[in-house]
């Protein structure tokens, strides 16, 4: 692991991350944004990759993320995978710079195999599963990887509402977590929703259109974030 991922995924005691998910980002000055979430106290960045197959909308390829990188150099880029073939991105995603790649387990027949690959080359490795998806589909699996992800809306879109039927599963997969494991939601994830969200355990919370629609990036990251806890020097900024 790099001291990225020992920084942000593996370093107890927790305490709750906000990643900014650049889908909402203004991508005539992405790297003006980047930064200015990142200064505003964002912990990492979010990559949503959309293959227009396994969800029905076409996003940002690696060039993208390398860009990203390039902005950034030292900000933690967490990748999150909505394609019908994780693999397939697993190498190009890796050489823009990436640190972390989490697929869904709706996209694979061998969940363990593809965490397998994506361990080995380098990366941290996350597990998501979809509102519809039952929560037993991925407990066989939690165990192998750095990070669990509760879809909270159907996959596709920025600006959806959240659902809080998946609290059940956030709450039920908790405990279940070693010490040095995330629980990520994404979502739907604003002020209110996300103190559901961390009362019911999670301690990455992903936000898009409630960051960068927003005119108070630092109000909305520290609200996200929730009373009392104390942001980290920003990563990158």
């Amino acid at each position: 692991m790099t001291s990225r991922h020992r920084d942000l995924l593996a370093h107890p005691p927790h305490r709750p991350l906000v990643a900014a998910s650049i889908l909402s980002a203004d991508f005539s000055r992405l790297g003006e944004e980047c930064h200015s979430v990142l200064a505003a106290g964002a912990d990492l960045l979010h990559v949503d990759i959309m293959d227009g197959h396994f969800v029905p909308n076409l996003s940002m390829g690696p060039a993208v993320c390398a860009a990203v990188r390039r902005a950034c150099p030292e900000t933690f880029l967490d990748v999150h995978l909505m394609v019908t073939d994780p693999l397939a991105f697993l190498d190009p995603f890796a050489k823009a710079g990436a640190d972390h790649l989490t697929f869904h387990v709706e996209a694979v027949e061998d969940p363990a195999a593809a965490i397998s690959r994506i361990a080995s080359a380098g990366l941290s490795t996350g597990l998501a599963f979809n509102p519809d998806t039952p929560v037993e589909r991925v407990l066989p699996w939690i165990a192998e990887v750095d990070l669990v992800l509760v879809m909270s809306i159907h996959p596709g879109f920025s600006g959806q509402a959240f659902m809080p039927e998946v609290l059940e599963k956030m709450a039920e997969i908790a405990p279940r977590l070693r010490p040095e494991q995330r629980l990520e939601v994404d979502g739907g994830v604003n002020p209110t929703t996300a103190a559901a969200c961390r009362e019911a355990g999670v301690d990455v919370l992903v936000s898009a259109s409630s960051i960068f629609g927003s005119e108070d990036y630092r109000g909305q990251i520290e609200a996200i974030r929730g009373a009392g806890t104390t942001a980290s020097t920003p990563q990158g900024a």
